[in-house]
């Protein structure tokens, strides 16, 4: 049929294939500040590889001041909200005390408009005969061009 190529491609091979693994540090890295560049450090690997990278300095941390267990905040706002109760009741009887007033007040004002009321009804509608004072007498008059004739 097809006759074979003169040159043979040499078979496929096994490929060893190697995945980095990514490091992650220990301690958060610092930055480096600008003027100071870290020392390089290289190491050799047991296969004879030669890794070179940063050396970072360990940092120490400034050790963690105590905190309360209640903060001042929190002290405050639960003593704010006892003293709030506790003039709640004097608020709620001085509103009570206002509106007992005010409504006395108001039957004050009725009662004196009923026996006042009452007091002129008595002086208007009894005839009692003369009391006193000047008495008019109204006669029939004739007005004739402006003029009154009486």
């Amino acid at each position: 049929m097809y006759p074979e190529p003169a040159h043979h491609a040499p078979a496929p091979q096994a490929v060893e294939v190697h995945h980095p693994t990514p490091i992650t540090p220990a301690v958060p890295l610092v930055p480096v500040q600008p003027g100071h560049v870290p020392a390089v450090a290289s190491i050799v690997l047991p296969d004879g590889r030669i890794v070179t990278g940063y050396a970072i300095d360990h940092t120490q941390h400034a050790p963690a001041t105590t905190v309360p267990a209640v903060s001042r905040t929190a002290v405050n706002v639960a003593l704010g909200g006892f003293g709030f109760l506790a003039v709640c009741g004097g608020l709620l009887l001085l509103t009570s005390f206002i509106a007992a007033l005010t409504a006395f007040v108001t039957q004050l004002i009725t009662l004196a408009a009923v026996v006042f009321g009452g007091w002129i009804a008595v002086q208007i509608f009894t005839g009692t005969g003369h009391r006193g004072g000047t008495t008019v007498n109204i006669r029939k008059a004739v007005i004739k061009r402006n003029h009154f004739h009486g």
